[in-house]
């Protein structure tokens, strides 16, 4: 557990705070790209760590992310004309660049524009992604580069979806190994709610040993499961700091012979009552995904299941009861919830917006889970006293991959796993 003092330190993520801090100094996911698809498209609000903003795409094609209010008298940019590469504010017609710098001043009869600038942040578009860099500029990181990125589109797919939680239960819930054979599962071979078959291995398999290794980017995880007398199922996982997760796709589906699919999840946080989840799979095989793979078709993550003109909200929320059916339940799936990620969304959220982390019971099946809030500690004081945290000036983490095998039990995983867990000779350890 944690006391009420580190709770509210690893939670709280608003500027000036040590976590807030600390998240500042790494590239942040802010917009899917088709949210600006072109040139001089409509402007887009945004909220991360407690920052109302405005994005928005100009005539050339760069992109600018800006403070939501105009720094002359506060109205919303996100009202503002996208023209003449430029976000022209509509109260007073002043406009500013991708830089923030103003341009033009349509009111004032003494050109002052030099003196005027809005605050703006550096922008990287990658992985069907725009991500966004909040902290101080003479600390920028490598910019982000994970394998899924760098993929053909028709290898990768991305969404997002507004989770009413605290940031760190969201991605502590997507950490944990352990539950999802139990909430994930799927108590009729034929059903048609998604869940995690009875015949897999991750069902059939024993309660997981988790082993943690830290690394300069963060820690490589795995859950290694007995599987009858002889074999043993083991998912190799990766935790890239401060909030991104790599784990195997198609849960359970191990022992394939064409195993070149991986899923991931950035938990991004809007403010400390409300988090974005970026889920993204992608194959590094030559096969492409299937349109139904890549829009994730079907999924809690997708639409209709999203409403993106909400904010990307999701349709199963707790006004609802995350649209539980209970008839399900009994035949179907073990919570009656439709979507694994809607699954986890729901149990997160019923924790409450912030989880009271000192009435905690943590066991050895959450490890992972006490590894993350060690190094999130550990990084909130490293940023405290002047210093760079993990994995911020690192790049060992763009070639990393999730796997997951059904191997003989007298094998040892480190042998069989890791080479392809780092199939370009990246460090294994730091």
């Amino acid at each position: 557990m944690l006391t009420a003092e580190e709770n509210a330190l690893v939670t709280k993520i608003g500027a000036g705070t040590p976590m807030g801090e600390t998240m500042r100094r790494y590239w942040l996911p802010a917009l899917l790209s088709t949210e600006l698809p072109n040139p001089d498209c409509d402007p887009v609000r945004l909220r991360i760590l407690a920052e109302d903003l405005v994005g928005f795409r100009d005539t050339n094609g760069d992109i600018g992310i800006l403070e939501e209010n105009c720094p002359h008298r506060l109205a919303s940019l996100f009202l503002g004309r996208n023209e003449e590469s430029g976000l022209r504010c509509v109260y007073h017609g002043w406009k500013f660049d991708v830089n923030g710098n103003c341009v033009d001043q349509m009111n004032e009869p003494i050109d002052f524009k030099d003196k005027v600038k809005a605050k703006a942040y550096p922008t990287y578009e990658a992985g069907d992604i725009i991500w966004v860099y909040m902290g101080p500029k003479d600390k920028i990181p490598p910019v982000p580069d994970f394998e899924y990125t760098r993929v053909p589109e028709t290898h990768r797919g991305v969404t997002k979806v507004w989770q009413e939680s605290n940031w760190l239960q969201a991605l502590e819930g997507g950490i944990d190994s352990s539950h999802a054979p139990i909430l994930h599962r799927q108590i009729r071979e034929n059903a048609k709610s998604a869940g995690i078959q009875m015949s897999t291995p991750f069902v059939r398999g024993g309660a997981p040993k988790l082993e943690v290794d830290v690394t300069d980017y963060g820690y490589r995880y795995t859950g290694i499961r007995p599987l009858g007398d002889k074999e043993q199922y083991v998912r190799g996982y990766h935790f890239a700091m401060p909030f991104t997760q790599l784990r195997p796709s198609q849960i359970g589906r191990a022992g394939e012979p064409d195993r070149t699919h991986v899923d991931g999840h950035h938990w991004v946080p809007i403010d400390d009552d409300n988090v974005m989840v970026w889920n993204w799979t992608y194959s590094f095989g030559e096969k492409p995904l299937t349109e139904k793979e890549r829009t994730q078709e079907g999924s809690a993550n997708a639409w209709p299941n999203v409403d993106p003109d909400n904010q990307y909200r999701a349709k199963g929320n707790v006004r609802n009861n995350w649209l539980i059916d209970r008839d399900v339940q009994r035949t179907d799936t073990f919570t009656g919830i439709d979507g694994i990620n809607a699954q986890d969304r729901g149990v997160q959220e019923s924790m409450g917006t912030v989880v009271d982390r000192t009435r905690e019971h943590l066991g050895p099946a959450d490890a992972a889970i006490i590894a993350t809030r060690k190094l999130l500690i550990e990084a909130t004081r490293d940023v405290a006293e002047g210093g760079t945290p993990r994995g911020a000036d690192t790049t060992s983490y763009y070639n990393v991959r999730a796997i997951e095998k059904v191997f003989d039990g007298a094998l040892a995983w480190r042998d069989v796993l890791l080479p392809e867990m780092y199939p370009e000779d990246q460090p294994v350890g730091g």
